[in-house]
């Protein structure tokens, strides 16, 4: 059996993904700079792609036309080869509750660090990075092949604040937040509250009420803050000077910069 049909016979039992590693073992009388030399042939003839470095992706015949394979096809596997905790976050979470007027160009991924090591870097990725994966406030769901994890919608809500700057800002945030809204359960967001920072809950809270003017999902957001025993005032965008005539707010959040939601 050479390379291509060990491929060939991997694709037809249903494992549609390998390791450089993987095909060292099966075929250890071969060097490695052979077996370079075939994946290479196989990936210039669209068989195979290569979606991180020294892992690959066998092309499914629904794809092969299109040349390009979404990660969620293989998200799962990947990040199960780099054994490290994962979730689609973000925009690309957003996006699988009907939040898609601001979708992104490419799928966002949230993991720990430290970070990984992107040389030949897949364009389709966005990495981004938590020092801790709330594994309770996942969503699994069944992808083309095996699953995929996304975060919760409360999770989903706190991280577009938080991670604002992974998203284009806080306009574009707020945005996302006013077609994710009616998905949020604010009885679970207590359970987010430790994953979060107390400025990321007033900054939340106050898109709520005064952006969004979602005055019950903010009073419930409120509860959670008042129970923390340190919180000060803060600035919407921390990267802008303090407004000096921005109207006070229960928050305490200065709202330092314009948020104008764009039209859905």
């Amino acid at each position: 059996m050479n390379i291509n049909e060990w491929v060939n016979s991997r694709e037809l039992h249903g494992q549609m993904t390998f390791s450089v590693e993987k095909i060292g073992r099966a075929f250890s009388d071969k060097s490695s700079k052979s077996i370079k030399t075939e994946l290479s042939r196989m990936v210039a003839r669209g068989r195979v792609q290569s979606v991180y470095r020294g892992f690959y992706v066998i092309v499914p015949v629904q794809y092969r036309l299109k040349g390009i394979i979404s990660p969620n096809y293989y998200i799962d596997e990947l990040m199960q080869y780099l054994k490290k905790p994962y979730y689609i976050g973000l925009l690309s979470a957003a996006a699988m509750y009907g939040a898609g007027h601001q979708r992104a160009m490419q799928t966002q991924v949230v993991t720990t660090p430290p970070r990984l090591n992107v040389s030949g870097r897949n364009a389709l990725l966005d990495w981004n990075y938590r020092q801790q994966i709330p594994q309770e406030l996942l969503v699994t769901k069944n992808a083309e092949m095996g699953v995929i994890r996304y975060s919760s919608p409360e999770l989903t809500a706190v991280d577009l604040v938080q991670y604002s700057e992974h998203v284009g800002g806080y306009q574009r945030a707020a945005t996302v937040l006013e077609e994710l809204v009616d998905e949020v359960d604010m009885s679970k967001m207590e359970a987010v509250a430790p994953y979060t920072t107390i400025a990321t809950i007033q900054r939340l809270g106050y898109l709520l009420e005064i952006v969004l003017e979602e005055r019950e999902k903010a009073d419930a957001l409120f509860g959670i803050l008042k129970a923390q025993k340190h919180w000060k005032s803060i600035l919407l965008n921390p990267l802008l000077s303090k407004r000096e005539e921005a109207v006070s707010n229960r928050w305490h959040v200065n709202a330092n910069t314009d948020i104008e939601l764009d039209e859905l």
